[in-house]
């Protein structure tokens, strides 16, 4: 089969930028997934690296939307709307049918999730009012730029269900001059996103880290959320403040952009991917369940110097046969719970 299911965690070590010089398009593999872009429902989450520019060639992704996260090395797009420099740190999104070309200077690497069927958008903020998490004010739009020319060969390359076709034209692609409406890319600097979190006890649901969302057909639950880990303070009183060990509906697929992440193995590394399907128990490490537990802990600067993000569904995620195959690939080492003790008998 193409694709696999697995009732444990996975990991990926980082996956090296290789010396063969490739694009972007050429870089780009499947991680995991869930539905059909044919049926204009379903997801897809994909890493992709680059080493050389896209010269007098252009992708237009016509199955959905691209939420791209750059981790290594800048991404200068150009779309038919005007150019997006995106650093690591930030984020944009293009949508379905636009067409963009990616340059970079060196090894680059990013992650991207990729949605059917709907657009992302700001998550309902609700007792929190109007401001919090993501602003709208601080995403970017393109400022115009076009690009007219005659005579000038150029590559198209199409994602149709999932399958890659290429056409040629004899004239650049962004050549657009002037557009009307909202249907337009944009970038975010992740730096900006305003952390809510409890001020007296106890946790607050991980829908505080949401960025972006995705809806789904079914109203209770969505298709995908963006969720980011930044540097935030932790003050809660007479409460176990690390995530405390569960299963939930969700398949939670993590990156590392930069910095260190407590709470997974050694190796989740920036550039690495972690992933544990809905319904399978994840935790912190023991040593961390242990030092949370023995004394009130001190208010608290976490993850400093440090962006973790989550690409997370509602959906059950399949892997495909080319992440099942990586020499990237393992699996959660256990021995991280080995030595949780029984410690309600002991009351």
């Amino acid at each position: 089969p193409r694709v696999h299911i697995s009732p444990t965690q996975l990991a990926w070590l980082p996956f090296d930028v290789p010396e063969t010089k490739h694009d972007f398009v050429e870089g780009l593999c499947s991680i995991a997934g869930s539905g059909d872009p044919t049926l204009r429902e379903g997801l897809a989450t994909h890493v992709f690296t680059a080493n050389v520019s896209m010269e007098n060639k252009a992708f237009v992704n016509s199955d959905g939307d691209f939420l791209i996260v750059a981790q290594q090395g800048a991404l200068d797009i150009q779309t038919e709307f005007g150019k997006l420099y995106v650093q690591p740190g930030e984020i944009c999104v293009i949508q379905r049918g636009q067409r963009f070309k990616v340059g970079v200077e060196g090894p680059t690497r990013g992650y991207i999730l990729e949605i059917w069927g709907a657009n992302f958008e700001l998550p309902e903020l609700g007792a929190i009012g109007a401001n919090g998490l993501a602003n709208a004010r601080d995403f970017l739009t393109p400022v115009a730029h076009y690009t007219v020319t005659k005579d000038d060969p150029w590559k198209i390359v199409y994602k149709l269900g999932g399958k890659f076709f290429e056409s040629k034209q004899n004239h650049c692609p962004f050549d657009v001059v002037a557009w009307h409406g909202n249907y337009v890319p944009y970038k975010y600097d992740l730096t900006k996103f305003v952390n809510i979190g409890s001020i007296s006890v106890d946790h607050i649901d991980p829908s505080i880290f949401c960025v972006l969302t995705a809806r789904s057909r079914d109203p209770a639950a969505p298709l995908a959320d963006f969720l980011i880990f930044s540097p935030r303070w932790d003050v809660a009183s007479n409460t176990y403040r690390p995530p405390y060990y569960h299963r939930n509906v969700a398949s939670e697929l993590m990156g590392l952009i930069y910095g260190e992440y407590a709470g997974r193995s050694d190796e989740f590394q920036p550039g690495g991917v972690s992933f544990e399907c809905g319904m399978v128990p994840h935790g912190v490490a023991y040593q961390e369940f242990k030092a949370a537990s023995a004394q009130p802990p001190p208010e608290m600067r976490i993850s400093e110097g440090a962006v973790a993000f989550m690409f997370e569904s509602s959906r059950p995620f399949t892997v495909t046969d080319w992440a099942m195959k990586s020499d990237k690939l393992h699996e959660h080492d256990p021995k991280m719970w080995d030595d949780l003790v029984d410690n309600f008998s002991t009351h």
